[in-house]
C-alpha cells in the first residue's frame, strides 16, 4: 500500500469532516441507520421472513440501486433459488461458524442472483468489524491506494481474495485510528474510501491499469469468465428494458447463451441473440448463430469475444452468416457498458422518480 497516498487522504478527510460536520453526520448517520436495521436480524428471524420482508430487506441494500422495480428483482431471486434455500443460505454465509472463505465461496456456488458487491454488504452491517464491502469502488480506491493483484473479473473475487481485501481494510481502519478516529469499524472505511478516495480514482487511476485486462489462465477460468460475460449482457438487457434471459433454444438445435425480447404490442417480439466465446474452438459460436437467423423474430445475432478472436470470427463466419444481421462486441466493452450503465441507473434511482409500489 502506497502510505504517502494513504496519509494525504487521511488528511484531506477528517479536514473535509472538520469543515463540514453537518455532511459528515447525515452520510454517518445513514449508514449507522442501515447496520441497526440489519442488525436487529438473527438468524431465527431471517429463516423466518415472509417474502414480503424479504422484499424489505433486500431493498434497503445500496447494490440495489441500480433496479427501479426492486420486486421484480427479488422475484427472481425466488424464483430462480427456492425461497427457503435461498434464506437458509443467507443464514449460514452471515451467521454460520465455519470460515468466512468457506462461507463466500459456497454461497457464491449456490445461490444465483446475489454477487459480491451485495453479499459483502450484507457482512458489512452483520459484523463491521471483521468485513469490508467488496465492490467495483473499493477495487478502484485499492487500485489507487497502489494496493496490487486486484480482481477485475467476478471469477476472481474468491473467498481467499476476499479475506485479503477485509485485512487491508482492516490496516486502512489502523492508520484512521491513529489519526484520531473513534470507534473505527470497517463500515467507517468504507465512507472513508466512498467519500475521499473516490473521488480521486479517475484523475489519478492510469485508465490501462483501471482497464488492464486479466488473460483466463485455465479452462475453469475460461468458463468462470464466459458466465460472466453472459450474465452481464442478461443483467444489461434488463437494465434497457427488455425480457432478458440466458440460456434459450431459440430454434431446434440451438440454444444460445442470452437473448434480449421486445414485445411489439400484439404483433410479435423483436429478439436479439449473443453467444459468447471465450476459448477455444469457434465452430460451435458460428453455427448456433447461423441456426438463429433462421427465427423470423430474430433481428441481429451477436458474436461477443475479445478482440483476437472477433477477427478470426469475422472472418470464419464469411458466406455462413448473414453479414446484414451478425454484429460483433468486444467482451471488455459488455464489462465497461454494464459499469456505466449501473453508475447511471443509481444515480437516477436515487432520485426516487417513480413509487417503489409503481
Amino acid at each position: 500500500m502506497n502510505e504517502a497516498k494513504l496519509q494525504s487522504a487521511i488528511t484531506a478527510f477528517f479536514k473535509g469532516k472538520k469543515s463540514d460536520a453537518a455532511y459528515y453526520e447525515n452520510n454517518w448517520a445513514e449508514r449507522k441507520e442501515r447496520k441497526d436495521y440489519y442488525q436487529s436480524f438473527t438468524k431465527d428471524r431471517l429463516l423466518a421472513m415472509t417474502e414480503d420482508e424479504f422484499l424489505e430487506y433486500i431493498s434497503k441494500l445500496w447494490s440495489m440501486l441500480i433496479w427501479g422495480n426492486k420486486k421484480y428483482v427479488v422475484d427472481k431471486l425466488i424464483a430462480d433459488n427456492g425461497f427457503v434455500a435461498l434464506k437458509k443460505q443467507l443464514a449460514e454465509l452471515l451467521y454460520g461458524t465455519s470460515s468466512i472463505e468457506k462461507r463466500w465461496d459456497t454461497f457464491l456456488k449456490f445461490v444465483k442472483g446475489l454477487g459480491p458487491a451485495t453479499i459483502s454488504e450484507l457482512l458489512i452491517y452483520a459484523d463491521p468489524d471483521k468485513y469490508i464491502i467488496f465492490n467495483k469502488t473499493t477495487i478502484l480506491c485499492y487500485t489507487y491506494l497502489d494496493i496490487p493483484n486486484m480482481p477485475k473479473y467476478n471469477y476472481q473475487y474468491t473467498g481467499k481474495k476476499y479475506i485479503e481485501v477485509c485485512m487491508i481494510a482492516k490496516d486502512i481502519a489502523t492508520a484512521l485510528k491513529a489519526s484520531g478516529a473513534e470507534d473505527c469499524d470497517l463500515l467507517s472505511v468504507d465512507y472513508f474510501l466512498w467519500d475521499e478516495i473516490l473521488p480521486l480514482v479517475e484523475k489519478k487511476v492510469p485508465a490501462e491499469q483501471q482497464a488492464a485486462t486479466v488473460t483466463p489462465k485455465t479452462a475453469s477460468d475460461s468458463k468462470s469468465l464466459h458466465d460472466e460475460i453472459k450474465e452481464k449482457l442478461v443483467a444489461i438487457g434488463e437494465l434497457l428494458g427488455f425480457e432478458s434471459r440466458s440460456e434459450v433454444k431459440i430454434t431446434t438445435g440451438a440454444v444460445v447463451d442470452a437473448v434480449w425480447e421486445a414485445k411489439i404490442g400484439n404483433m410479435g417480439k423483436a429478439i436479439y441473440v449473443f453467444e459468447v466465446q471465450s476459448k477455444g474452438s469457434i465452430d460451435s459460436l458460428i453455427l448456433n448463430l447461423k441456426k438463429a437467423q433462421s427465427n423470423a423474430a430474430v433481428q441481429a445475432v451477436v458474436a461477443v469475444a475479445d478482440e483476437e478472436q472477433l477477427a478470426k470470427i469475422i472472418r470464419e463466419s464469411s458466406g455462413v452468416i448473414d453479414e446484414k444481421s451478425l454484429r460483433t462486441w468486444d467482451s471488455d466493452d459488455v464489462l465497461a457498458v454494464y459499469d456505466s450503465l449501473v453508475r447511471a441507473h443509481e444515480s437516477v434511482n436515487k432520485l426516487a422518480l417513480v413509487p417503489e409500489s409503481f
